[in-house]
């Protein structure tokens, strides 16, 4: 353990900088000049740093429910995200809402309607992903989760009453507002409430449940295409079961202690913090509260010597690069083809000419939730960086493949290829998401979280908009009808992301937000972010060699 400091002797040792040689940072340094330097960057070791990650989860069992819990709520957020994008090929809701027929007298959905509710969807997105941020950053973390459930509820209620695709369209921005809402909540919180240690798969649970959630979806609505193919509001209906137990959740999950710590508030934080560790032997509030009060207060520093302590520096200087590294792989996923394959997906296999698409819809969804469950038990081994760059690589292939068959025969052939292809896609999305959503989480500094994992999530949803609006006439044989040949388009606007992925993205497995601000702040490349030694490692091996 380093010697103690006290919360002013910490803001002291930040604001004045105090900087141990750089020559004795090569050398290894004794346990006092190694706390100094961890100071004077915000840190301090809390004694749990050498855990390996079963120690980690066995040691602290109720922190790591409460981002179990917290990340269930992405179920809904999936399930609904599923069940819309995949009911518009359901017979009934066709026959509901089409306002268009062919020339023998087929009724079908308007290329046009379809755009405007995914530009609703994503629009509704933006906006509560903008709005709830400033809920977070104001009224703490537990008020985010109460107003994105609220939203969530109405979204549903005004979904069941939908009769004509004027109400339809109210709903989808609801739903899309909901979404954003809990997209910018859910990970913040987890990122907050997290070990460190197991900090990577705490945040892709909620990739785990979301994709769970698009499955269950799938299967409900393939199941009912066999019993049932008029049935659309049942699918509907059925969201309530996961959104009633939200709101219990909602209701016990406690409050962030570092959202506390960030407003001041401290016999709050210490309060929460003695409730999430109350099963942990030894662990010390006063000590804990101090790595958070002192990580903050160097945020603070830092801000106030830059002139840059409003929110809108998520757009500038090292902030910038955070903001752009927290968005850029979920805004990959949008120029590589998540409104073809996922959100339009079984629609896209229908025109495409698949006999059941809902099956093939099924099959991926599955190879999802094996990426997923892969994903989150070995990303705290083997980190994010490569993970989200494979993933994001495997995906671009993926559309350029699916392009090139456009332009070949159709035949028993190109068809098991495309689904091939389509499942390799899938399983990029998977592990693309996991990792990227997890950026979003956690690459902020604590000072800026709400407001950067917001931006990131709505920069997602604005590039969702835009291609909400072609991907219909893009696939559409009553539009422009570039069916498989759709994925040459991904290939070419996705190529700057996928290359731009290796450059932006790194690797913070196992580091600390105050670790993090440190490697942000020496303007550390991103791949060699894993090969940096911090303050906080110095002072662990100083404190170990003295032993």
């Amino acid at each position: 353990m380093a010697a103690s400091h006290d919360k002013n002797d910490g803001t002291v040792a930040t604001t004045q900088h105090h900087e141990v040689h750089n020559d004795r940072l090569e050398a290894s340094l004794k346990p006092d000049e190694a706390t100094a330097d961890a100071v004077a960057k915000g840190q301090l070791a809390t004694g749990f740093e050498n855990m390996t990650l079963w120690q980690t989860i066995s040691t602290f069992k109720i922190a790591s429910a409460c981002c179990v819990l917290a990340a269930f709520s992405a179920g809904a957020d999936g399930y609904q995200v599923g069940m819309n994008s995949s009911i518009i090929a359901n017979k009934g809701f066709i026959a509901q809402f089409a306002t268009e027929a062919s020339p023998a007298g087929v009724k079908f959905l308007s290329s046009s309607y379809i755009s405007a509710w995914g530009v609703g969807s994503h629009g509704g997105q933006i906006v509560g992903q903008i709005a709830v941020s400033f809920v977070n950053a104001r009224l703490g973390r537990k008020a985010g989760f109460a107003a994105l459930w609220l939203v969530v509820a109405l979204s549903i209620m005004t979904e069941m009453l939908a009769r004509d695709w004027a109400v339809w369209l109210g709903a989808k921005m609801l739903a899309g507002a909901g979404v954003g809402m809990l997209q910018a909540t859910v990970l913040g919180y987890i990122s907050e409430v997290a070990p460190v240690r197991i900090r990577g798969g705490m945040l892709m649970l909620y990739s785990f449940w979301w994709t769970l959630g698009t499955f269950f979806a799938q299967v409900a609505l393939q199941r009912l295409n066999a019993t049932d193919p008029t049935n659309w509001l049942t699918p509907v209906m059925t969201q309530w079961g996961h959104v009633g137990v939200m709101a219990i959740i909602y209701a016990v999950l406690p409050e962030s202690p570092a959202w506390c710590a960030s407003v001041g508030k401290e016999e709050k934080a210490k309060k929460w913090l003695r409730f999430i560790h109350r099963d942990v032997r030894g662990y010390d509030v006063d000590r804990q509260y101090q790595a958070l009060a002192l990580a903050i207060e160097h945020e603070k520093a830092v801000a106030a010597e830059q002139r840059r302590e409003s929110w809108t520096a998520i757009f500038r200087g090292t902030d910038g690069r955070r903001t752009l590294t927290a968005l850029w792989a979920v805004v990959a996923q949008q120029f590589l083809g998540l409104s073809l394959f996922l959100v339009f997906g079984t629609y896209f296999f229908q025109q495409a000419g698949l006999e059941d698409p809902f099956k093939v819809k099924v099959i991926t969804s599955s190879l999802q939730i094996v990426t997923v469950v892969s994903s989150v038990l070995l990303v705290d081994r083997y980190g994010r960086r490569l993970m989200a760059c494979t993933a994001t690589t495997l995906m671009w292939v993926s559309c350029l493949v699916v392009g090139i068959l456009g332009f070949i025969p159709e035949n028993s052939a190109t068809v098991y290829v495309f689904i091939l292809f389509a499942c390799f896609w899938n399983i990029g999305i998977a592990a693309n998401g996991a990792a990227g959503w997890g950026y979003v989480g956690e690459i902020s500094s604590q000072r800026l979280r709400p407001y950067t994992s917001s931006f990131a999530a709505a920069a997602n949803a604005a590039s969702g908009l835009v291609m909400s609006v072609l991907v219909p006439y893009m696939v559409n044989a009553n539009a422009w009808n570039w069916r498989l040949k759709t994925g040459l388009f991904y290939a070419g606007v996705g190529l700057f992301w996928t290359v731009g992925a290796w450059f932006v993205l790194p690797e913070t497995a196992g580091r600390s937000a105050a670790e993090l601000d440190e490697l942000f702040e020496g303007k550390i490349r991103a791949w060699r972010f894993h090969k940096t030694e911090t303050a906080t490692q110095r002072l662990v091996k100083a404190e170990r060699d003295t032993r």
